[in-house]
């Protein structure tokens, strides 16, 4: 593979020994990144609590509306990686901004549109936009900061804010359609990307390849392709079932791409994703770590809102309202997560996270059919927030560790990845666990034992399989 030889104009990547604390760059740096990203993240579950507004509005049927979702979830999910590397080939920060252009102009779209197929087209588009800005963003920050204690740093207040930004955007999709417009749900996004776009050329220094290497393009093709079948099969068995034909013949052939994308990339001369990077064990169990940790929480939010609704009545605005105790667990383990792991190191912050975050998931089985229970519910999602941050600020700390600045777009591409596939399945393998049984409450309590499980099983796992990093 051609090595990339990145310019070291910022302070954070000059030869000299790293500071002990951020700059003023830094922190300048720092500030346009979180922005874009708790952008990004409200951006995912902003149009939830609308769905139904904006079917009746622009005439979508029932069994559209959860396209709106789905051709998001499909660009974000399978161009991720493509992206992440083009970062690396073309410039970091071109791509960053170039997504964020794309994000205001689509943004705008989706708010001006007047029929369906104008807004699925802007869907799509902030799809893109997202599966470009994500990986670029989060390569900056990692390459922008020195490993260690400052990058540790950056990245929790980034995992915090993103976490926080989820929340926010169902919170603030409810208030903006209840109190405006569903279009307010994308115009939203539009000054916040004119901002970005002004402030970060003067802030954030380019990292540009002195030799350009070439394009995996049969990796390129297979790996896309792949993950767009995944994602589209995961997205059809929470619609269908997982017996569905549809279902299993995307699953399989997501399958068959990814296989074949591996057999590629072992003969390719610069590979998309190099072989020696998947056989460090960080990069691999960082990453399974970090989709345990999506697929649970993304799921758990998915299947309290159930219960917060279909259970105890709640209306969709005050289910919103009651995630904001887990978004402050979130910002309290994503703000003390750089001095847990400069502690205590990222290993330990991934099991003793997944382990809080697995007991906080269990502690909901004993939750009941009175309103009585809702105290349960907001203790437990408020320690599981702060247990999933840990966890999730582990695994980006571990899975970009250890890698040369010219591959951290690749890296934080996989890393982003992960991100996105566990938020597309943690969905729909809960809701099959869900109608197994003939009562709803007893559904979701036999999925939150899964979760439960399924969190422990794997910080048990990236513990034992971490051990000797």
């Amino acid at each position: 593979m051609v090595a990339l030889d990145l310019p070291t104009t910022s302070p954070a990547t000059s030869p000299s020994a790293p500071p002990d604390r951020m700059t003023g760059r830094m922190r300048l740096v720092l500030v346009v990144l979180l922005l874009a990203q708790f952008m990004l993240a409200v951006d995912f579950s902003i149009l939830n609590v609308a769905l139904p507004v904006i079917g009746q509005g622009l005439g979508f049927g029932l069994g559209g509306l959860q396209w709106i979702a789905t051709a998001f979830a499909l660009a974000a999910a399978g161009f991720t990686l493509l992206f992440g590397r083009v970062a690396d080939i073309v410039g970091r920060r071109r791509l960053f901004l170039g997504g964020m252009a794309l994000l205001g102009l689509s943004s705008l779209a989706g708010g001006l549109a007047t029929g369906p197929e104008m807004l699925m087209a802007a869907r799509v588009a902030q799809g893109l936009a997202t599966a470009a800005v994500t990986p670029a963003g989060l390569s900056l920050l990692t390459s922008s900061f020195p490993e260690g204690p400052l990058r540790a740093k950056a990245l929790g207040l980034n995992g915090a804010l993103m976490s926080a930004g989820f929340t926010t955007g169902a919170i603030l999709g409810g208030v903006l359609t209840d109190l405006l417009s569903w279009r307010w749900a994308f115009l939203v996004n539009v000054p916040v990307a004119l901002a970005v776009l002004l402030v970060a050329p003067a802030v954030i220094a380019e990292s540009r390849p002195a030799v350009r290497p070439r394009l995996d393009v049969p990796g390129a093709i297979t790996v896309t392709g792949g993950l767009l079948a995944l994602v589209y099969g995961l997205t059809a068995a929470g619609e269908h079932g997982w017996t569905d034909p549809v279902t299993l013949a995307a699953l399989a052939a997501g399958a068959l791409l990814l296989a074949a994308f591996g057999l590629v990339e072992r003969r390719a001369s610069s590979p998309l994703v190099p072989l020696h990077v998947l056989k460090r064990r960080t990069v691999v169990w960082g990453n399974v770590a970090g989709l345990v940790a999506f697929v649970t929480e993304t799921s758990l939010v998915f299947l309290m809102t159930l219960y917060l609704q279909d259970v105890l009545g709640f209306s969709p605005l005050a289910a919103g309202l009651s995630f904001g105790v887990l978004g402050a667990g979130t910002i309290l383990g994503g703000v003390a997560a750089s001095r847990f792991i400069g502690r205590f190191g990222a290993r330990v912050a991934l099991v003793s996270g997944g382990l809080l975050q697995a007991v906080a998931t269990l502690s909901l089985y004993g939750l009941g059919d009175g309103r009585g229970s809702l105290w349960l519910l907001l203790a437990a999602t408020f320690a599981g927030g702060v247990g999933n941050m840990l966890a999730i600020v582990g695994f980006m700390v571990t899975a970009t560790s250890g890698i040369p600045d010219g591959e951290q777009g690749m890296a934080t591409g996989l890393a982003t990845m992960t991100q996105q596939i566990g938020i597309t399945m943690g969905t729909p393998i809960m809701s099959a666990v869900v109608v197994t049984a003939p009562v709803l409450l007893d559904g979701i309590g036999l999925a939150v034992l899964v979760n439960a499980a399924v969190v422990a099983a794997g910080a048990v796992l990236a513990g034992l399989f971490l051990r000797r990093t």
